[in-house]
């Protein structure tokens, strides 16, 4: 047998090695979707598949958009790809426009990539750079906070508090610390939105500066609501606190708004939602409403204007990605956004948060259940761990979920849930008497 006929005879799915997938397991039983409309997956044998996840928080304006996708195909007929190094193309500085109208007042510039993974990173470079054309170069030290998620690059994952996702890498980035998570379900448990309790913890910040000095410390990322680790709301004035220690030491804030950004929360970014403004602010996911790879790292005038006057005729920033404001990626942006502006879907989001509130909330009380949360269009609820069984209950439900036709997403402990704006109530009324259910037969 040839090799070409020794690779045909292998078992289907087995070329693709998935990310953060038991492959082994998946392969021995796959799930697919075939096709996407609206609030719903369809699978290839046609069972329809209420999207409770927005396929990955980032399908913000619902599925199979036509007017993303014929911006979309005319773009690619009219300028496939040009390069944005030393040069330009006008769609960039359109999409680049449209994004800082929508921005938080005091950021004035985006600098784009393909994910929020390389926003993260690029975030992380354009501090470190600030810092050293301010004169400053001995500020290289970054601080994260447990539980956060900040995507797969080495910046990411070293500044990323999600234990499992960095023992497998050994050594990360040097000089990176770590607040400690929001999160104190002794305090918290059930609240409703903001917990009351917490907000003290940003003066975590001020341990770290004795012990590390802020003159070595460059900047500080969060995210506004933490999500892969089970949607963490901020308590109530925390962010304020960290942007008025930030402010004191001279610490740039970092904003990971991957989520967070185009509605989740009811405004176009949680920074809008809590009246914080960051120095920096990473998004991506519903910039293209996940129709195609795109990510964006805002800035403000101070940051942007330090960097590129500290230039020596040469890039000021040598950074920069292959695909860096893609013309595809920038018509698919400004389409997403042009649904998002004439549906009024951020608003929307705001309105039907007390609803959602209300829905996940009733669950309160069955078998399991230890605990509930819940900010904008974003829920999660808590399981009682299963001692030797990581994630158990929350993978059952999720599985039984699937099964009755209700995509959720198990997050370690947690089911959480995140679906596209264009929900409506009666499809929130399914979702989570799905979801308790399913709660009720594990």
């Amino acid at each position: 047998m040839n090799d070409l006929s020794a690779r045909a005879a292998r078992p289907p799915y087995q070329s693709y090695w998935m990310p953060f997938t038991a492959n082994r397991a998946f392969k021995q039983n796959p799930r697919l979707f075939a096709s996407a409309k609206g609030m719903y997956y369809e699978t290839p044998d046609g069972h329809r598949v209420l999207d409770g996840t927005a396929g990955l928080w980032c399908v913000n304006a619902g599925h199979g958009r036509d007017r993303i996708a014929d911006a979309v195909a005319n773009q690619i007929r009219t300028l496939d790809y040009a390069s944005s190094f030393q040069l330009g193309h006008p769609i960039a500085f359109e999409c680049a426009d449209r994004v800082m109208a929508l921005a938080p007042r005091g950021l004035d510039h985006v600098f784009f990539s393909n994910s929020g993974s390389e926003a993260v990173d690029s975030a992380l470079k354009i501090a470190l750079a600030y810092h050293r054309a301010s004169g400053n170069a001995g500020r290289v030290r970054l601080v994260g906070r447990e539980r956060s998620y900040h995507g797969v690059g080495f910046g990411g994952v070293s500044v990323g508090g999600i234990s499992k996702h960095r023992v497998a890498y050994g050594n990360l980035l040097p000089y990176v610390d770590h607040l400690p998570a929001t999160h104190d379900i002794a305090h918290q448990a059930y609240s409703r939105g903001d917990p009351e309790w917490g907000a003290h913890l940003a003066d975590e910040l001020l341990r770290i500066v004795n012990i590390h000095d802020a003159s070595t410390i460059a900047a500080v990322i969060v995210e506004p609501v933490a999500g892969s680790t089970g949607v963490l709301p901020p308590p109530k004035g925390y962010l304020q606190r960290l942007r008025e220690i930030c402010d004191k030491h001279g610490i740039l804030l970092i904003f990971d708004e991957v989520i967070t950004g185009f509605g989740r929360v009811g405004a176009p970014f949680a920074a809008q939602r809590w009246g914080v403004l960051p120095d920096i602010l990473t998004c991506a996911k519903g910039l293209t409403n996940g129709t195609f790879p795109m990510g964006g790292t805002l800035v403000s005038a101070k940051v942007y204007d330090t960097v590129t006057e500290a230039g020596t005729g040469g890039p000021e920033l040598p950074h920069g990605y292959t695909y860096s404001g893609h013309p595809v990626a920038c018509a698919a942006a400004i389409a997403t956004m042009d649904i998002y502006r004439d549906e009024g879907l951020f608003e929307r989001a705001a309105e039907l948060s007390p609803y959602w509130e209300a829905a996940v909330h009733s669950l309160k009380g069955l078998p399991h259940v230890v605990d509930i949360r819940n900010s904008g269009l974003l829920a999660a609820v808590e399981f009682e761990p299963v001692p030797g069984k990581a994630g158990h209950y929350a993978q059952a439900v999720h599985n039984a979920c699937f099964e009755q036709g209700v995509l959720a997403r198990a997050v370690g402990e947690c089911l959480v849930a995140s679906p596209p704006l264009i929900i409506q109530r009666e499809e929130i009324d399914r979702l989570f008497a799905t979801v308790a259910e399913c709660i009720r037969k594990i």
